[in-house]
Formats: structure tokens, C-alpha cells, sequence
């Protein structure tokens, strides 16, 4: 037997002044309520980055990935490439940690954003990602990975 569950959702008015908020009661946290807050969560960060002299806000939802190279961080998204004034540590400290993961010392992607995992050499997986590129996942870092994905 099936149990379905209804979630009753009420919208009010606040008070001026008064900060919106959500309010959360629950019988059961479940697994699927879980990952609607998360996407909730995830979809107001922001990360700002820097394009030649210009300033951008970009949501942490559309970045692929980030590289380090020569001490310097550079964001992916599917179409732009942007700088981070941050290193790749404090990068990782800021972004959401249920949506991304360092997958070498150099890297750190987007989970949302892979869409397959291939083997590769040496213990280490290759993940395609939504955009087509491809990147190595450190034999170091598989077994997190793998961990996450309830793989």
C-alpha cells in the first residue's frame, strides 16, 4: 500500500517591516523535503566574479565548475569564463556544500551539473557534464563522490 502525502501551503501577508521568512512544520522530514529546501537554498547564492574590468553577480545554480590556475580561480558557467579575487579554499567555504565538491586539487564542480560518470585511468572517474566539457575526478576524491551520490 501507497501512502500519499499533501503539503498544505499557506501564503500570508507580513507585517511592515518585517523580514520574509518561511516557517517549516513537519510530522517527517523526508528525503524528498530535503531536497526541495536545498533547491530553494541554492537558488538565491550568489558568487560575485570579475570579467576584464567588470563586476558580475552570477548564481552559484548556473556555474559548471571552478579551475585554479597559477593561484588564480577561474569560474565556468555554460557560456563565460570569469576571475575570483578568492582562492580555491575559500571558494569551497563559500559555496553551497550540498551542491558543489572539490574533485582534485584544482577543482571543484557543480554536482547538479554532471551528467554521467565513465571510469578513467588509475582509480579516477571522468564526469561529462550538462555543457559537454568533461573533467577528472581524483581517485582521491572518488570515494566522497561516490558517498554523495549513494553510489
Amino acid at each position: 500500500m501507497c501512502e500519499v502525502m499533501f503539503l498544505k501551503i499557506i501564503i500570508e501577508d507580513l507585517p511592515k517591516g518585517e523580514d520574509d521568512h518561511i516557517v517549516v512544520r513537519l510530522r517527517t522530514v523526508t528525503p524528498e523535503f530535503l531536497s526541495v529546501l536545498t533547491s530553494l537554498k541554492s537558488n538565491d547564492s550568489v558568487l560575485v566574479v570579475m570579467r576584464g574590468d567588470e563586476i558580475f553577480r552570477i548564481p552559484t545554480i548556473d556555474i559548471f565548475y571552478i579551475e585554479s590556475v597559477d593561484n588564480k580561480a577561474f569560474v565556468y558557467t555554460e557560456d563565460e569564463v570569469y576571475e575570483s579575487k578568492q582562492k580555491l579554499y575559500e571558494l569551497e567555504e563559500l559555496l553551497p556544500s550540498y551542491d558543489f565538491l572539490r574533485i582534485s586539487k584544482s577543482f571543484i564542480v557543480n554536482l547538479r551539473k554532471i551528467e554521467s560518470l565513465a571510469p578513467a585511468l588509475s582509480g579516477r572517474l571522468e564526469a561529462k557534464l550538462a555543457n559537454g566539457e568533461r573533467v577528472i575526478i581524483s581517485r582521491n576524491y572518488v570515494k566522497e563522490l561516490k558517498l554523495i551520490l549513494g553510489i
